[in-house]
């Protein structure tokens, strides 16, 4: 593994988030427990002077809990020999079976948060601000069709604070 700096980053943004896909990963930090979650959506840039990733999460979700309760999260990118392990994370719960054997990850650490050792790329990343998304805030009402139940989306933005690949 080689730590590298966001700025150094050759891979297409777009790609890795649409069609590539990512599991955002946090761990309880009373527990030592994990979640992950496998996510398209969110995106990367420079706020605040520093590399951040922006990250949503609707509240329904196990991994809400877990971000909630943790001081940063990892977003992990593998190849596409692990499709079928993101499909999996993101079809199932981890309340309801352990979702990360079942998949064939194996979890790893990146200094106190988790991440899993199958990945090509992790960030590591320290959530920054959080706030929910909310029904009057959207200028196209169109996009209200992504949310017929109003569980709109939490937005946590992230310093990306390490950076790994493999």
């Amino acid at each position: 593994m080689e730590h590298i700096s966001p700025y150094e980053l050759n891979d297409n943004l777009f790609s890795l988030l649409d069609r590539e896909w990512m599991l955002i990963t946090a761990r309880d930090t009373e527990t030592g427990k994990i979640n992950t979650m496998t996510a398209s959506w969110g995106g990367f840039g420079i706020l605040w002077n520093k590399p951040v990733a922006f990250v949503f999460i609707r509240p329904q979700r196990y991994t809400y809990e877990f971000t909630e309760k943790a001081e940063g999260l990892t977003l992990s990118f593998f190849t596409e020999d692990h499709r079928d392990a993101l499909k999996l994370c993101g079809r199932i719960s981890g309340r309801d079976c352990d979702k990360i054997a079942e998949a064939g990850l194996t979890p790893t650490r990146i200094g106190d948060r988790a991440a899993f050792a199958e990945a090509r790329m992790v960030m590591s990343c320290r959530k920054l601000y959080a706030d929910d998304l909310r029904e009057g805030a959207f200028v196209d009402p169109a996009l209200l069709s992504n949310y017929r139940a109003k569980d709109y989306h939490r937005m946590y933005i992230c310093e990306i604070e390490d950076m790994i690949r493999a």
